[in-house]
């Protein structure tokens, strides 16, 4: 069944397949898939939802003045034109409720929004948590401590949606695309609320990363469980940890576990949820993940099996040669960019290790995303037959030289929080001679001021820019 929004029909872009029928979309995926994987090995049918609406269990919206009335919704895709209305359908519908509790909470308190050019006004964002038991985390960003009638909001809150578990103010006084800041404070509750995950409980807060589909993230976790076949005494390697939630899962199945992860606060909330599960096979260390299995790899450290869950721009060369080193019996990938994992995949197989089985879960249905699982293990050096590979055809460095601009505002927005326009992407790609389409966005008026890419979106561009090696 297709159903249609109004934020849909005005452009929104958080579900860009919405008007596709769900079927569609699964077979389009995986042939997108087969296309990119399977040459290495089969890809399996994509495994999809029973019910594709109302999955995400985490909401983001921005603030707006209109005729003097203060609203909230999502942007207007490529603008900051603030759609209002809290009728999305792949938000859990309790967060569309507490969405608009919110808003008129707010309104109660005569709180206006952040105006960005007068620098007045309270309210920049709504970041939304949600868990399978119905509670809801709300943070509030404001581009200052100062928050009066805070109180008075909560009571209101609390009032409208008894559901509200916690309420946190987030100061982000900079001036860039970035949702979050860095400082936070607590104005209701204990500043997290506990959602469950494959039978364990896992502390989430505003800023902890979180798989946004709960029903696909545990067909996710028991598709990477099976994939790993572990029987109780392996040792088990979780590189991009984030807050453990793989590594956790895989612990009541595994001798020992051991979760690499760069982010401090992250690697704090993975202590705390082995601590709260009752995990004592667990341990984590906060370090970069490619640094620290290369040193692992040069002290010997031969792991069983290797989770790897990096970030769309994928692993690295080094961290997959490190694994090479280790010679894990079984390493499972999970990506959700097919392109980085076919680069990635093309990398193990140049050092012996063969893609054995790809399984593809939907993680956000109505958008081009999927997620994939795969499974490599070592080739048997007495048995495996000889192939010549030929690199040209493998085409190894094909996300990297000819990544999309969705590509390169992902990594950005991954790697430095800032969201950048295609205008200056193209802008930056113009200084470093790469070719950006004749006439890219550019105005049809002979006077037009076109704004220039602020130095800070320069410096990240150019960064994603070498990642892909396209400069």
């Amino acid at each position: 069944m297709t159903k249609i929004c109004s934020n849909f029909l005005q452009k929104c872009g958080g579900c860009p397949l919405l008007a596709v029928p769900y079927g569609k979309q699964l077979a389009d995926k995986h042939a997108r898939l087969q296309k990119l994987l399977g040459r290495f090995a089969p890809v399996e049918p994509v495994r999809g939802m029973a019910e594709p609406w109302h999955y995400r269990n985490k909401a983001i919206a921005s603030f707006a003045m209109k005729q003097g009335k203060l609203v909230c919704g999502l942007y207007a895709e490529g603008t900051h034109r603030v759609l209002p209305g809290s009728d999305c359908l792949l938000q859990a519908e309790v967060l569309n409720r507490t969405l608009e509790a919110v808003l008129e909470a707010a309104r109660s308190c005569r709180w206006t929004a952040f105006d960005e050019d007068r620098r007045t006004g309270l309210l920049r964002h709504v970041v939304l948590r949600g868990t399978r038991d119905g509670n809801v985390l709300v943070t509030l960003v404001t581009p200052t401590p100062e928050l009066p009638g805070s109180r008075n909001f909560c009571a209101a809150l609390r009032k409208k949606a008894p559901w509200v578990a916690g309420v946190v103010q987030n100061i982000n006084p900079t001036l860039t695309s970035a949702v979050l800041g860095n400082r936070e404070k607590v104005l209701y509750g204990p500043g997290s609320v506990l959602d469950t995950l494959c039978g364990l409980r896992f502390a989430i807060s505003s800023r902890s990363f979180y798989q946004v589909n709960p029903v696909q993230t545990e067909v996710l976790y028991r598709t990477a469980m099976e994939l790993a076949g572990l029987t109780g005494r392996e040792l088990v390697i979780d590189a991009y940890c984030g807050i453990g939630t793989i590594g956790l899962c895989a612990a009541p199945q595994a001798g020992q576990v051991i979760g690499v992860e760069r982010n401090p606060a992250a690697v704090r909330d993975a202590v705390a949820n082995a601590r709260r599960n009752g995990l004592q096979n667990a341990r984590f260390f906060c370090a970069d993940a490619t640094e620290w299995m290369r040193e692992a790899a040069a002290k010997a450290l031969h792991p069983d099996v290797v989770f790897l869950d990096p970030p769309r721009a994928g692993s690295t060369p080094a961290c997959i040669e490190a694994v090479v080193r280790m010679a894990p019996r079984r390493v499972v990938y999970v990506s959700c960019d097919p392109e980085t994992l076919a680069r990635d995949v093309a990398l193990f197989a140049r050092q012996g290790y063969q893609a054995r089985r790809f399984v593809p879960v939907d993680m956000f249905p109505h958008t081009h995303h999927v997620e994939t699982v795969v499974l490599l293990s070592k080739l048997n050096t007495k048995q495996h037959i000889e192939v010549e590979l030929n690199l040209d055809e493998l085409d190894l460095t094909a996300a990297e030289s000819k990544a999309t601009y969705d590509e390169i505002k992902a990594y950005v927005l991954e790697k430095y929080g800032l969201k950048v326009s295609s205008l200056y992407i193209s802008q930056v790609k113009r200084k470093c001679g790469l070719d950006v389409g004749q006439n890219y966005n550019l105005s049809k008026k002979e006077d037009a001021k076109v704004p220039q890419c602020p130095p800070e979106k320069e410096a990240a561009i150019m960064d994603a820019l070498k990642h892909f090696h396209m400069v």
